[in-house]
């Protein structure tokens, strides 16, 4: 009888040991990011470098970010994708100046930007698709793991017509983030765009935010735009007639 209580005992230990390693663990050290931030300045964040685009690319950038300085200077600003009521898309979502939202869930961690309502998902502890089995969209495939207090995601299948700061992309571009809080409770995303076809070299920049106690994000709709661009592309406003 007592034999057969010991193998019980030592069958049921070793059935939650093969469990609890079928089952990712959390992290005990995982800091929690639930809530709404804002951008924030941190000193200790370096100021981004210009993109280090291959000299073809460079060219065309230099002349596109010159016309629009142009355009601005004559108050005929070139139209941007806003203007259609379009989304930011990835990473431009992440660098917009109204507050963020992120979710904390079990296998996933959710950031919602409140301008147009942009939603991303990061599936946590997944293998990453190949670009060529994903529809490319604005926020494309995140997958991303806890490595200690820091949480790492890889962002692919961007739509090549979704820029950020106007800078090209091509279809193989990774986006590589790395999100840690600070002492100072300053939350850092380290963004690092890689795109052998684009640029000479990665392209490493890095955001800060700061958490907003209580605030709850707002609805932001695009309806109704009073901006559209005409056949120029030149930015206009609508004036609506006044009535009588």
């Amino acid at each position: 009888m007592k034999t057969r209580w010991l193998m019980a005992l030592i069958s049921c230990i070793v059935g939650f040991a093969q469990a609890s390693a079928q089952t990712p663990q959390s992290p005990s050290n995982v800091p929690d990011i639930t809530g709404a931030w804002e951008r924030a300045r941190d000193p200790s964040i370096p100021a981004p470098p210009q993109p280090p685009l291959k000299p073809q690319f460079l060219k065309e950038y230099q002349a596109k970010m010159q016309a629009i300085r142009e355009a601005n200077a004559k108050g005929q600003p070139i139209a941007e994708r806003v203007v259609s009521c379009l989304p930011e898309g990835m990473p431009g979502m992440m660098s917009g100046p109204f507050p963020v939202e992120i979710l904390q869930s079990k296998g996933q961690v959710t950031i919602i930007q409140e301008a147009y309502t942009q939603v991303r998902r990061i599936l946590l502890d997944r293998q990453q698709k190949p670009i060529d089995d994903l529809e490319p969209g604005f926020y494309g495939h995140s997958v991303g793991r806890w490595e200690g207090g820091a949480l790492v995601a890889d962002t692919v299948g961007i739509r090549e017509d979704v820029t950020y700061q106007n800078v090209p992309h091509s279809k193989d571009m990774h986006i590589k983030e790395r999100f840690t809080l600070g002492s100072n409770g300053i939350l850092r995303d380290e963004i690092t765009i890689e795109d052998p076809a684009i640029l000479e070299k990665p392209w490493t920049f890095t955001l800060g935010y700061r958490r907003m106690s209580d605030y709850q994000l707002l609805e932001y709709i695009c309806e109704d735009n009073r901006e559209y661009a005409d056949d120029k592309g030149i930015q206009q406003i609508r004036i609506p007639s006044s009535t009588r």
